[in-house]
């Protein structure tokens, strides 16, 4: 075998590696379940949501817009829009980092946009699975 062609199968192999890692750790990043260990945030259903939240220490947060909120946001909800450009220093700047904090947004992809976000800052983050159409389906209230 010449030189030439080991330092190719070298070189392949190196980028094989690279990429199945790479892989490996951005699909560990991304929400997934409680039950991964490595993910950033938790995912919440309805009903356990809404026990997590009845908590005295929990910090809610909607991340939808302004009009959306307007709409209908659960009670006790702090807005920040995940859509503005200042979102992590918006939420930093209303957010107490010793405290949980529970996301949630429409239909749960801002919120877990959101969720990776405040956990990349040190926040111990839980996002509402299905957002505030899944709560309004379960039958629970919206205020405006």
């Amino acid at each position: 075998m010449s030189i030439k062609l080991i330092l190719i199968l070298v070189a392949l192999l190196a980028f094989t590696t690279l990429c199945v890692g790479c892989a490996v750790y951005f699909g560990k990043k991304v929400g997934r379940n409680s039950d991964s260990p490595a993910a950033p945030y938790e995912n919440l259903g309805v009903d356990d949501f809404q026990a997590f939240i009845a908590g005295d220490n929990v910090q809610l947060l909607d991340v939808r817009s302004m009009d959306e909120f307007d709409d209908g946001h659960i009670a006790g909800s702090v807005l920040v829009d995940v859509n503005d450009s200042a979102f992590v220093a918006n939420a930093m700047a209303v957010l107490d980092m010793q405290r949980p904090v529970a996301v949630y947004c429409r239909s749960g992809r801002r919120s877990a946009r959101a969720a990776s976000l405040l956990a990349a800052q040190g926040f111990t983050v839980t996002n509402l699975n299905g957002g505030v159409l899944a709560w309004q389906d379960a039958g629970k209230a919206l205020v405006k």
